[in-house]
């Protein structure tokens, strides 16, 4: 039986009172790099998106989950299931941790491993990829403990302060 629980973590829709959470963390700029972010989101923006939070992954082709910590509603992180493709049975997938201080405690791990979970055996996906800046060591060492393997460097995909940066490309393929 697949279930978005772990031994630390469990990971939930998200709910409007994840408004302020999602607000800090989307207006956080030292994330935006990250997230290809370049200008803030309001209050407004964010509210509407959560209104529309319920819709099925089959639908808007993208699936954000809060992750929490056992016995808190409060969320600590996301983690997303992108650019959904059912016909090729693959997706992208991207997490975060907010505080630095809720990082290095394994609450990335246990909800990527969740998300693979749920991704094979209930989505039956063939695949997951991530896209991962080759300067984030914490990344690549989780995915990599994940079994994902780097299958591609894009050259110059990212630019920051006006340098180009690489991006490595990680794949996951199904063995369940």
């Amino acid at each position: 039986m697949v279930t978005l629980t772990g031994n630390t973590i469990y990971l939930r829709a998200l709910e409007p009172e994840d408004l302020e959470f999602i607000y800090k963390l989307e207006n956080n700029e030292a994330m935006w790099d990250v997230s290809n972010t370049q200008t803030p989101y309001s209050r407004f923006l964010i509210r509407q998106y959560l209104e529309n939070a319920h819709q099925d992954i089959y639908e808007v082709k993208q699936l954000r989950l809060a992750i929490c910590k056992i016995g808190s509603f409060e969320a600590v992180g996301l983690i997303d299931l992108f650019d959904f493709d059912p016909v090729n049975n693959r997706a992208g997938v991207g997490i975060i941790v907010q505080d630095t201080a809720d990082r290095q405690k394994g609450f990335g791990g246990e909800a990527l491993g969740l998300v693979i979970e749920y991704s094979f055996k209930k989505l039956q996906l063939h695949q997951l990829y991530a896209n991962i800046d080759l300067a984030n060591v914490a990344s690549t060492m989780l995915f990599t403990n994940f079994d994902f393997e780097l299958i591609g460097i894009k050259k110059d995909w990212n630019k920051r302060d006006n340098v180009y940066l690489d991006e490595a490309i990680y794949q996951l393929v199904n063995k369940y």
